[in-house]
Formats: C-alpha cells, structure tokens, sequence
C-alpha cells in the first residue's frame, strides 16, 4: 500500500515536490524520472493514479483522471499543476 508518510497530503507547490511524489508511488528516485517520461511506463498504475487525483481534488485542484491520463508525462502534469496553481494565485493576489 502507499499510505506511508511519503504519500503526498496536498497539490505539490514545485516540480520537485511532484517529482518526488511520483517517485516514492513508483519507486524511482526523484531524478530518475525525465520531463518526458510517459509515468504509465515507469509503473504509475491507474489505482495510484486515481487516488493521487482524488487526492488533489480534494485540496483544491480541478484536475480529472481522464486528462491526467491522456498526457501522461511528468512534464504536462508539472505544467498543467502549476499553471491552476498561478491562476489561483493571480486571483487571490
């Protein structure tokens, strides 16, 4: 199971935060995973992922399992986090 203290509790701020995120569910160190790796491929199974999403959804973030999955690389779920991220900044800002 993953629900150990490497489990992420809210939307990862940074790249690296997401990155390491990933890496403990798949057990890849943090920069082992490239921009464009496909994280299906690393080994991020469709559980994980659902749950990591509901996860995100449940602190704000207005994702969907069904984007998620059709851009499965590091790289556009970095970009597509923190672009809502700043958008919810300029906002509230």
């Amino acid at each position: 199971m993953t629900s150990s203290g490497n489990q992420p509790d809210a939307v990862p701020a940074t790249g690296e935060q997401l990155r390491s995120a990933l890496g403990s569910l798949i057990g890849l160190a943090p920069e082992q995973i490239e921009d464009d790796a496909n994280l299906i491929r690393l080994g991020l199974g469709s559980l994980q992922m659902m749950r990591l999403i509901t996860q995100w959804r449940r602190a704000g973030l207005t994702v969907t399992f069904q984007e998620m999955a059709e851009q499965p690389t590091f790289g556009w779920w970095n970009e597509r986090i923190s672009r809502e991220l700043s958008a919810r900044t300029e906002r509230s800002g």
